[in-house]
């Protein structure tokens, strides 16, 4: 009954309900989370800490690395921090109320081992356990943490199947994503999010498996982004890719899907290879027709039943790239922290058939339709 109960009430009415059962520790309903507005310019490195008004932020880091073996096969990772408003108790006084909630995700892509080799976790901020910090990148959950020290991140993993101790210095200034920072997601301007990204992250640290230690180096992208409504109410999920390309440009497109597989939203950008102390000599913000997703090969998870479009045909304007998978199952089972199954996986971008660059793609919304 609860079940059923919980899958016919919406979001209000279920914070109410849980209010009700919990009043001692439940004293009223939070204020409406801050809107996304147009023409609020970033302030770095401000804007780089939370955002705890708004109800929904990421942190999220992917890249590829190679060990100092000569004959290694490249890894590919990804580092996800999330925080989320849930808008009750916010008046108690009490230091157990569930002002803010957070969740991690990480993993590891080795083709050798043919599957994500992966974790998660989640906590209630407070008592120094689990924090999301204004002002600058710092979030933790327990030993897992992303920290900005300058301009540098860094980021400590110790996982079931493997510790990653990485650090990420810039080559690039912050890439500000659609216009002027508010990146639109559906028809309605307020189906949007701030967000923008650092490509070309020069990626150092150290993996630890199976007992031993492998230094490593590569190429990472962060995003962060922050909203309070994303989605529209017949969006199901997004195919999203970032690609570092060989050349020091970068690509970054998404579409948001219908139950159909229609596109219902697009956007990216592309900024162009850097000429002078790390700068692009051009950043082109793509119009939603600009942009266009085609599947090329479908994998079925054997575990999920579920099917994935991992090979892609992504079209940005004039560039015209496929996306091929550095394995097939880059499937992450997510139901433990924030409750969805989701293809997230190391991607090479090709043209004409050679390698030109080297990123991630994420599917969401082929399992179940994502709920935000």
């Amino acid at each position: 009954m609860g079940l059923l109960m919980g899958l016919l009430m919406g979001p209000r009415s279920r914070i109410a309900l849980l209010c009700f059962l919990a009043a001692p520790f439940c004293l009223a309903l939070a204020a409406d989370p801050a809107p996304v507005v147009a023409g609020v310019p970033f302030r770095f490195p401000d804007d780089e800490g939370s955002h705890p008004e708004f109800r929904t932020e990421w942190w999220y880091v992917t890249g590829w690395l190679q060990t100092g073996d000569a004959d290694a096969e490249p890894l590919g990772f990804q580092i996800t921090f999330f925080r989320t408003r849930p808008q009750v108790a916010e008046d108690n006084p009490g230091a157990f109320a569930p002002r803010q909630l957070l969740f991690a995700h990480a993993a590891i892509s080795d083709p050798k081992r043919g599957r994500l080799q992966h974790g998660e976790r989640s906590a209630r901020s407070g008592f120094g356990l689990a924090e999301a910090k204004q002002g600058h990148t710092e979030v933790w959950i327990d030993d897992w943490s992303l920290r900005q020290s300058g301009e540098v991140h860094t980021a400590q993993i110790a996982a079931q199947e493997f510790t990653l101790s990485l650090t990420f210095k810039p080559t690039q200034p912050p890439l500000v994503q659609g216009e002027q920072g508010v990146s639109r997601k559906g028809p309605d301007a307020a189906q949007a999010s701030y967000y923008y990204s650092l490509p070309q992250l020069q990626a150092t640290g150290s993996l630890v498996r199976d007992g031993k230690t492998a230094s490593v180096r590569g190429a990472a992208w962060l995003d962060h982004e922050w909203s309070s409504t994303l989605l529209a109410e017949n969006a199901v999920g997004w195919d999203w890719t970032a690609i570092n390309l060989n050349d020091g440009g970068a690509l970054m497109a998404f579409r948001i899907r219908d139950a159909n597989g229609a596109s219902l939203w697009a956007g990216g950008s592309y900024r162009s290879p850097p000429v002078d102390e790390g700068r692009g000599a051009e950043t082109r913000i793509f119009r939603r027709d600009e942009i266009s997703f085609t599947p090329l090969r479908v994998w079925r998870s054997p575990r999920t039943a579920t099917e994935y479009p991992i090979r892609m045909r992504v079209q940005a304007g004039d560039l015209d790239l496929t996306l091929a998978p550095l394995f097939d199952d880059q499937e992450f089972d997510a139901r433990a922290s924030t409750g969805t199954i989701y293809w997230e996986g190391a991607v090479r971008a090709m043209q004409n058939g050679r390698p030109i660059g080297r990123g991630y793609l994420e599917l969401t919304g082929y399992w179940r339709k994502l709920t935000m």
